[in-house]
């Protein structure tokens, strides 16, 4: 979560956009920059569990990172509206996706039926949102994103696999059950595994063919200034647990 906010900082700073493809060394459960964890998140279960905790600088709901590959996109905001940074964002998506022979599609509903997602309640994959990726109507991809001083970060994670459901056992005892629609994966819409280098092959082309050139790669070094205090901040309890 740092480093992904360290390339925020990185995108105000320089006006350059970057692709960050990541996956985790440990199960880890994120929660929504404005998600309840105090009542919401029993810290005994996460502990039997075997799962970390970490407080995503974006928007959105609970997710468990262990079967599946997070994606970050830093990029300047320029005249974009919310909803025309995703559709650019989405269409890079759906772009990979379809390279790896998956039919994916993201959810347009009248705006008469639109509503946003609470950010307490349901997990992140309970149930596609307004512009969300789905195969056959099930979720494949959860995004959230955050705005600051003209720069935009967004997460997302494409499911390899559906261990959502983990979220349940991570409630207080006696804590209502939000029911969690099965999820669409990578695995189920091909039939076999998928590795996470097969994903990340895939977004850079997409990402290659989008800007018409070869990305360039990002000198961690670069990050250092901001990187050392950030660290701070993120792995801070009073960060994670503050609501």
């Amino acid at each position: 979560m740092s480093t992904d906010l360290a390339l925020l900082a990185h995108t105000r700073s320089t006006g350059r956009a970057v692709l960050r493809i990541y996956a985790w060394s440990r199960p880890t459960l994120s929660l929504g920059r404005n998600e309840r964890a105090r009542g919401s998140i029993h810290a005994p279960a996460l502990r039997a569990e075997g799962i970390e905790v970490v407080r995503r600088p974006t928007g959105g709901r609970a997710l468990l990172h262990d079967h599946e590959i997070t994606y970050s996109i830093a990029a300047p905001v320029g005249t974009m509206t919310l909803r025309e940074s995703y559709v650019a964002i989405n269409a890079l998506l759906l772009d990979a996706l379809a390279r790896l022979g998956v039919a994916a599609t993201a959810i347009a509903r009248d705006p008469a039926e639109r509503r946003a997602l609470r950010p307490d309640g349901a997990a992140c994959f309970a149930e596609p949102g307004e512009g969300e990726i789905v195969v056959g109507g099930a979720k494949l991809v959860g995004s959230a994103q955050w705005r600051e001083e003209g720069a935009l970060l967004q997460h997302g994670s494409i499911l390899l696999g559906d261990d959502q459901p983990r979220i349940a056992r991570l409630r207080p005892p006696g804590t209502p059950e939000h029911p969690i629609a099965p999820a669409a994966t990578l695995t189920g819409a091909l039939g076999r595994p998928v590795t996470y280098a097969e994903v990340r092959d895939a977004l850079v082309a997409a990402l290659t063919d989008a800007i018409g050139a070869v990305p360039s790669p990002l000198d961690p070094t670069s990050l250092r200034p901001s990187l050392a205090r950030l660290l701070i901040s993120t792995a801070d309890p009073n960060w994670t647990w503050r609501r």
